[in-house]
């Protein structure tokens, strides 16, 4: 099989890594990939959101399947375009990733199926949504409706704050056109958990629990990214857990989405916050969760070819998925200033000497070759992500493996899995 995988970060890099282990897979391609994607798959300077391109790069190079990382491809209904054509390719129909793009979208789409998550108003005037904060007063949570890589979501201990952050989404344009619109919402406490399954639109196969951390700082401190590490399995998700969002949440919102015409396949990402037991829904992705992906797919035995293309060709309930029974961790290291300004091009030293350990993968992110050499070209950078008997022991794998790795102004949270290990 010849197989394009489409997207530039360490998600997209752990995808290429996966699928090459695969037997039927000939050749990899990777449109526009990074400085570690080229080693492992064949790079096309081809944007992920040039779906003209992407499409007429699968016609000419006879992709037998396509797997699109990002949320934006989707968004802007390349599944649509490549199936329109007779091209494979795995993800969520333009309607479908409704679910990601549109926050408005998923919060009406949870009430009318009744799966549980918090109250919520969604506004396209700001003044009615100022007028909203007063009255359901604080703390709460705004959030831009549209994609905003990760970071439009504003966490509001007071009122005076959920003003200042709706000023700045609607009427300051901070994340742009997907501040049209904001999704005021009841904040919710307990422990945040990634929940990730793949479906064909009829059955919905869970993958192993993962946990993300978003802060930038140690301790759950200053601003949201997308992501600084990652952990698998989650302690917090029991077997009795698992079940109940299974049948409480991920089955619903597939029949719930199949009733209204829209027939949802490809990875289905629910960020859930788990309060004494009950899980309730922040919100949904429609693509693998990043820096979670790499936690996953190194604990992945199945071969995801297979996989994919049963939830393609609507045959999923004849695959079962084999974990890896030790854990996995992932902690990002990103550039100086992520998630705001960061400056390229700064080289990074020791991925030499890190390939040499034999649980530990280092995912590119953000570089970019510079003949043999690697240079940042992104704020997150590289995701090291290791295995051992348990989180613990993943955890200090990866951090023994960052001890080699540096380049200046290299930052990274010392605590991921820390709510495991808690």
């Amino acid at each position: 099989m010849r197989i394009l995988v489409i997207g530039s970060g360490g998600r997209e890099h752990a995808l290429v890594w996966k699928l090459r282990q695969s037997k039927r897979v000939e050749h990899v391609y990777c449109a526009p990939g990074n400085g570690g994607i080229s080693e492992l798959a064949e790079c096309a300077p081809v944007a992920a959101d040039d779906i003209p391109a992407l499409l007429n790069f699968a016609r000419t190079q006879r992709i037998d399947l396509s797997v699109p990382g990002p949320e934006l491809p989707l968004t802007l209904g390349i599944v649509d375009e490549f199936e329109r054509h007779g091209l494979k390719i795995f993800g969520p129909s333009r309607a479908a990733a409704q679910l990601e793009g549109s926050k408005a979208f998923t919060k009406e789409l949870l009430r009318r199926c009744h799966i549980p998550t918090g109250f919520f108003g969604a506004f396209s005037d700001a003044d009615e949504a100022l007028r909203y904060v007063h009255e359901v007063g604080a703390p709460i949570v705004v959030k831009a409706d549209g994609l905003a890589a990760g970071k439009g979501v504003i966490i509001c201990p007071t009122v005076a704050e959920a003003e200042e952050a709706v000023t700045e989404i609607m009427r300051g344009r901070i994340f742009g056109e997907a501040g049209d619109r904001v999704v005021i919402e009841e904040f919710l406490e307990g422990e945040e958990v990634s929940f990730m399954a793949i479906t064909d639109g009829q059955t919905v196969l869970p993958l192993a629990s993962s946990q993300d951390h978003k802060r930038v700082g140690d301790g759950d401190t200053g601003p949201n990214t997308g992501g600084m590490g990652a952990y698998s399995p989650a302690p917090v998700v029991t077997a009795a857990l698992h079940e109940r969002i299974m049948r409480e949440i991920m089955q619903p919102v597939v029949r719930g989405m199949r009733e209204r015409g829209i027939v949802y396949k490809g990875v289905l990402y629910a960020g859930l916050m788990i309060h004494n037991g009950i899980p309730k829904v922040l919100e949904f992705n429609a693509r693998f969760g990043d820096p979670e992906c790499q936690a996953l797919l190194v604990r992945l035995k199945s071969d995801l070819v297979d996989t994919i293309e049963a939830a393609v060709g609507g045959s999923l309930k004849d695959i079962t998925v084999q974990w890896d029974h030790r854990a996995s961790a992932c902690v990002v290291l990103a550039a100086e200033g992520y998630p705001g300004h960061y400056e390229k091009g700064r080289p990074i030293r020791g991925l030499d000497d890190v390939r040499q350990l034999t649980d530990v993968v280092v995912f590119h992110a953000g570089t970019a070759k510079h003949n043999r050499d690697y240079v940042t070209n992104g704020g997150r950078v590289l995701g090291v992500t290791a295995l051992g008997n348990d989180i613990a022991a993943a955890v200090a794998e990866a951090y023994g493996a960052i001890e080699q790795i540096s380049w200046d102004g290299m930052h990274y949270r010392h605590d991921i899995g820390r709510r495991a290990l808690q």
